[in-house]
């Protein structure tokens, strides 16, 4: 009887083989310093380089020696504590994070950043377990973050910080990035009745509690718009008369001032000059 049945275990066994998912292959950190996320297969696809430099970004240099502190010690194993980045759209949050990476990447060559989209926020449970068991150390960026899918992502995110019984990962850093200090869009609820959108309210607020740092980014004013223009003209030799009255007429057809209405305005420059920028 067992060896009537032997191949037909065996066809069985190769079928089921067939039928299940291949195995993920191992991530290779060694192939960059920035990664993107895939959590529909749990690739980490390797980035280029961040390009602007962190003495590039003007007007923040509060924020900046503040994240790049908790970061270096981060970077060093001592203790320190996510953070969250806040504020008026386009005044540099992202770019600081990045280029913060990359300048303590120097001394820090363990370091990797690996970007999450925000609409996979209930995929980071899974991804800071698949990192706790790595000897990299990591900064996971989620840019824009926000909750339009309501409490059960502000649960999976809470459940990643926290780490379940396991705890914590102590080589992953989370940083996000949004223009609300409470991760919640406004009259987000509202069509769920007054309880359920107070229950939610408090399930997401209490998200931000999570990060021990946070940092504000007010609106730029006039001299900080322009400070940043003279020094993005400078470094990439876009050197013309009229600069300060030709940004200042760029940000009134934009609506306001900001770090990023002067790196466009900078692009619309250099395009016209016939010289190439980093990105």
């Amino acid at each position: 009887m067992d060896a009537e049945l032997q191949p037909l275990l065996l066809r069985i066994a190769e079928a089921l083989e067939r039928l299940a998912p291949p195995a993920g292959a191992r991530p290779d950190f060694a192939a960059a310093r920035l990664f993107r996320h895939d959590p529909d297969t749990g690739a980490f696809h390797p980035a280029p380089d961040y390009p602007l430099s962190l003495e590039s970004l003007v007007g923040v240099d509060r924020q900046k020696g503040r994240f790049l502190e908790n970061l270096q010690r981060f970077a060093e194993g001592l203790p320190y504590n996510h953070a969250l980045l806040w504020g008026v759209r386009g005044t540099g949050k992202s770019s600081l994070a990045k280029a913060a990476f990359m300048a303590v990447t120097k001394t820090a060559p363990d370091l990797k950043l690996v970007e999450v989209d925000r609409d996979q926020v209930t995929a980071l449970p899974q991804l800071f377990d698949a990192l706790r068991v790595r000897p990299e150390r990591f900064l996971v960026l989620c840019d824009d973050l926000s909750f339009e899918e309501g409490a059960a992502a502000a649960k999976a995110l809470k459940s990643a910080m926290e780490g379940g019984v396991s705890g914590p990962p102590a080589n992953v850093l989370f940083v996000a990035t949004s223009n609300r200090r409470h991760l919640m869009p406004r009259g987000h609820g509202e069509d769920r009745g007054l309880i359920a959108a107070a229950e939610d309210a408090e399930e997401e607020v209490s998200v931000s509690d999570r990060f021990g740092l946070w940092i504000g980014f007010p609106p730029m004013d006039q001299e900080t718009y322009l400070a940043a223009v003279r020094g993005y003209a400078e470094t990439y030799g876009l050197g013309v008369e009229d600069l300060d009255r030709r940004a200042l007429q760029w940000a009134q057809t934009r609506g306001g001032r900001s770090g990023r209405v002067a790196w466009q305005f900078i692009r619309d420059l250099a395009g016209e000059l016939g010289k190439s920028l980093p990105l």
